[in-house]
């Protein structure tokens, strides 16, 4: 996996999002003003929170969790848009996780913009869309998150971690807005398929090459 830090757009996005997390933490007026709120946003036209949102985290684990998935996967992700598309890798990969951010939010803020007391936050839609354009674009990458020796292909974790996520949304026995994960991840794959669509060949042959 990836081992340097040097300024990229991806490690970039993962510096500012940190500091800012962190300072919210300990910051309420700012957790207040930058939260996702469907009601606020919606009556009080604060679009700007479905962006701020993903800049703020719940607490140290989810932000260490989400930041850590984005070191792995979205310097890989970066590294390749920038030898597909040729100078213009960097301008995508922003389009990819700011849209994600964008759009991930639009299912909590359809359903609960009547609600003055539903409130989400994360950055977790974003790092699913590019987990999955990474998927789309290598599926069969060997990957071992916490036992490295148990390690399985890209493409299984992602049917895996799509099917706990809508399990999870319509059990709703937590707070985690399982929704924004998969409208991340659907936005991810749609997205690298729009922006190349030959992918989708190469995701075929190399799906046929494998069985």
């Amino acid at each position: 996996m990836i081992t340097d830090f040097s300024l990229t757009i991806n490690n970039i996005i993962i510096l500012v999002t940190a500091g800012i997390s962190i300072y919210a933490f300990y910051n309420h007026e700012l957790m207040h003003k930058w939260i996702f709120s469907p009601y606020e946003t919606r009556y009080h036209r604060q679009y700007y929170r479905f962006i701020t949102s993903g800049f703020l985290h719940a607490n140290w684990m989810h932000l260490f969790f989400n930041m850590f998935v984005l070191y792995q996967f979205g310097a890989a992700v970066e590294g390749l848009y920038g030898y597909y598309f040729n100078g213009r890798g960097e301008y995508f990969f922003v389009m990819l996780y700011f849209g994600a951010l964008f759009v991930s939010c639009l299912p909590s803020y359809f359903k609960y913009h009547n609600d003055p007391g539903y409130q989400s936050l994360g950055a977790s839609g974003a790092v699913s869309a590019v987990l999955f354009s990474f998927i789309i674009i290598n599926p069969f990458a060997r990957i071992g998150f916490i036992i490295p020796m148990l390690s399985f292909p890209a493409v299984v974790w992602g049917i895996a971690y799509l099917a706990y996520e809508y399990y999870a949304s319509k059990k709703q026995y937590d707070n985690i807005s399982h929704d924004a994960h998969i409208m991340g991840a659907v936005y991810g794959v749609l997205f690298t398929i729009l922006i190349r669509p030959t992918f989708v060949v190469e995701l075929i042959n190399r799906v046929a090459n494998y069985f």
